[in-house]
């Protein structure tokens, strides 16, 4: 399509309306809080305030994501074969979303004084129990969203709404350390009692996904399960539901892009904290976290940017076009980060994380939107409507991703001699590693995402084509 061209309007039957966008895209309360806060602030309280050794630390938190390789699964599946009043999303979204924020300060509500192994299992205990909690909610929300509408264009818009706002809920998560080492929280030497403020934040984080939740529950609504393709499908076994799945071509080369990008978004969270703490203010835990705060002002500011340019690229030039334009962007924002993290010019970290998240927030609306073409291709190939399991194992390869890259993270520390008795007097081999994992690891990640993304084939023109026989055999949505 050229650049004179006009943009393609929206069939009015096919729009969200505006509060159902703002709604769904409260789920991301829940998913930032519920799924990556605890990645974020588990290294500075586990290894930084209580000593345990970053290797322990990472190796929990894999095992952390490895339950969402059980719990996901089943979930989406429960969820697809669910079948009530309600729906077949809303019921978890009310009953999950409200668990999920009673339960999130339990993940720290570990004793003072305790060994290394002790606070070990007391991460993977808590971890087993609270991951079914937010699965059976995650589940439900992800597939709702590829059911919002059937237009190829409004669901990038709905998504655009969801990333958008995810963005708000990310500046909770980069205001989490600031918040842990606040005064008040301080003992009786001065040192910030980083668990008490851990404790005490999430309190305050899971009463707000109460909320959310309720929302939610009240103001969604479930426009594909009104059709019989989903009310009335026949159910299908978790095994032979997973195999259909991942026997679908397009839907593999999303699960390999995926799996790309999130190993080097997982050291982004991880690594990139350690570069603010102890390259660019040299140990000062304090000051660093004033900084993580501002970056996240920042991811905020530069997502909503990042969300509207490629909107808009993506609406005249599609989908696949589009998501290539998000990687090259985000490579070069990696490259830069050897000179935007500098501690002669602190400041620059903030352009280096709000450009990071100029990217990803595009990355994940142009992914989620494409989910949902390729669950319609599915429908067209085997006649059933399975979000919840195309969901799950979608988000099963990102938290792989996720959970080797924090895995790999932890590792690297330990191997590069980072010690945190040393504070601020880390030697210049480690930091230099830190650095060149940190900008190395997600450029490969993007350059093998773009391979796959070169053989995606359902283009603008091959979705019209899926609907039209879509709605000749089972009607309109």
């Amino acid at each position: 399509m050229s650049a004179n061209t006009p943009a393609p309007s929206t069939n009015p039957a096919d729009r969200v309306p505006l509060p159902q966008k703002i709604a769904y895209g409260l789920g991301t309360f829940h998913d930032m809080w519920g799924h990556w806060l605890y990645h974020t602030i588990a290294y500075p309280v586990f290894n930084i305030y209580l000593g345990v050794s970053p290797a322990l630390v990472g190796t929990a938190l894999l095992c952390n994501r490895l339950f969402d390789a059980v719990s996901d699964p089943f979930c989406g599946w429960w969820s697809d074969n669910t079948r009530t009043k309600y729906g077949r999303r809303r019921p978890f979204i009310l009953c999950g979303g409200i668990l999920a924020g009673l339960l999130l300060p339990g993940l720290f509500l570990a004793g003072r004084g305790w060994a290394g192994s002790q606070y070990f299992w007391f991460m993977v205990l808590t971890s087993a129990v609270y991951i079914p909690v937010m699965s059976s909610f995650n589940m439900a929300f992800q597939s709702l969203g590829a059911e919002m509408t059937p237009d190829y264009h409004e669901r990038t818009l709905v998504m655009s709404y969801k990333g958008v706002i995810q963005k708000v809920a990310e500046v909770g998560m980069f205001f989490a350390a600031q918040f842990t080492t606040l005064s008040m929280f301080s003992d009786a030497t001065g040192k910030p009692d980083i668990l008490r403020g851990a404790q005490v934040y999430c309190t305050l984080l899971g009463g707000v996904m109460i909320v959310c939740a309720l929302i939610m529950f009240f103001v969604l609504r479930e426009r594909y399960y009104r059709n019989v393709t989903a009310r009335h499908q026949e159910k299908v076994s978790l095994k032979a539901a997973l195999w259909q799945t991942l026997s679908c071509k397009p839907f593999r080369l999303l699960l390999g892009w995926r799996l790309a990008y999130a190993m080097g978004l997982s050291m982004v969270g991880t690594l990139g904290y350690y570069m603010t703490i102890y390259f660019v203010c040299r140990g000062d835990i304090v000051v660093g976290n004033k900084w993580n705060s501002w970056m996240g002002v920042a991811g905020m500011v530069f997502a909503v940017f990042g969300v509207t340019t490629f909107a808009t690229i993506t609406r005249r030039a599609g989908k696949r076009d589009g998501l290539m334009s998000v990687f090259g962007t985000t490579a070069a924002v990696f490259l830069a980060s050897w000179w935007l993290y500098d501690p002669s010019h602190p400041a620059l970290q903030i352009f280096a994380s709000g450009l990071i998240a100029f990217g990803q927030s595009a990355f994940w609306m142009l992914d989620g939107s494409i989910l949902a073409d390729i669950i319609d291709y599915d429908e067209l190939e085997t006649g059933k409507r399975r979000e919840g399991t195309f969901q799950a194992c979608a988000n099963w390869t990102v938290k792989a991703g996720l959970a080797l890259g924090a895995g790999a993270a932890g590792w690297v520390l330990a191997q590069t001699g980072f010690d945190a008795a040393l504070g601020g007097a880390q030697t210049e081999q480690t930091l230099t590693t830190i650095r060149l994992v940190f900008a190395g690891i997600p450029i490969v990640g993007i350059l093998l995402g773009s391979i796959l993304l070169a053989r995606y084939p359902l283009t603008k023109d091959a979705m019209a084509e899926i609907r039209a026989k879509l709605e000749a055999r089972r009607g309109t949505v």
